[in-house]
């Protein structure tokens, strides 16, 4: 059978690349059985590094979270590891203190307080991206404001606030938001916001599920990089209006499954 045939599905992409290790020491579902919420979400997890690592967001560092659909005050994200190379096994249970369920000497991603602290302070974000976009630096660090280019980023309508960690921190750190504190305060600087800016390190983006954060989090840098361009070729740059961005935003949220089943199916095939 011709794999163009096969439906893809988050969590069957997952199972294929995961097999036979699963989270949590769960035995993996049988053919055709339905998942439970908490195992989809874990597939969401690792689907979401893969994706963003072949979209060239991440790297070897960054790292994405899913809120526990069991439970609102955990949330789901790998130990301490390069995106690209995240299984179903890698991926954790954290409460919002940042601790997580595993053996004492598991590495776990010292920025885990930006997950923590949003999910704590935004009850209706259910999914976290942080990387270090290289095109988004620039924007952080300038005080040149990112703004919706073209369709495709009109959720960046409402601005993107910047994250400055030496205000937030009261003097010089070495720029990792791995406290509680520092986590509070990049939520607070995030607000309503579906993506901040972190002034010499990156930005953190958000979304009602994982489909919307891995778009939200493509599409920022590809504005970007485009914003820069535009910039590039001359002083005057027509941005979307407040209702193009609401429009168009609105469309887009109708259509995430599409990008979301383009980009698995590409990792699928590496």
């Amino acid at each position: 059978m011709k794999s163009c045939h096969i439906p893809v599905t988050t969590l069957g992409f997952v199972l294929a690349l995961a097999a036979p290790r699963v989270a949590s020491g769960q035995s993996a579902p049988a053919r055709g059985a339905r998942p439970d919420p908490r195992a989809k979400a874990i597939a969401d997890v690792v689907a979401a590094n893969h994706i963003l690592a072949d979209r060239g967001v991440v790297d070897g560092y960054g790292h994405v979270s899913v809120r526990d659909p069991t439970d609102p005050s955990r949330f789901l994200l790998a130990r301490s590891m390069a995106p690209e190379l995240v299984t179903a096994a890698d991926v954790l249970v954290h409460d919002l203190d940042g601790k997580a369920e595993a053996p004492p000497d598991t590495k776990l991603y010292l920025e885990r307080f930006i997950h923590a602290e949003i999910y704590r302070t935004h009850p209706e974000v259910n999914a976290i991206v942080h990387c270090h976009s290289p095109s988004l630096i620039p924007f952080g660090v300038t005080g040149v404001p990112l703004r919706p280019l073209y369709h495709m980023s009109s959720f960046l309508g409402g601005g993107v606030p910047v994250f400055d960690i030496r205000a937030a921190a009261g003097g010089p750190t070495d720029m990792l938001v791995k406290t509680p504190e520092l986590g509070r305060a990049l939520a607070k600087t995030l607000g309503q916001h579906p993506a901040a800016l972190m002034r010499g390190h990156g930005a953190v983006v958000v979304g009602r599920d994982v489909q919307q954060a891995v778009f939200r989090s493509v599409y920022t840098e590809l504005n970007a990089q485009l914003q820069a361009q535009a910039l590039a070729l001359g002083k005057k740059v027509v941005y979307l209006d407040q209702d193009e961005a609401k429009k168009s935003e609105e469309s887009n949220n109708n259509t995430l499954a599409r990008p979301w089943e383009l980009w698995l199916r590409r990792v699928k095939e590496k």
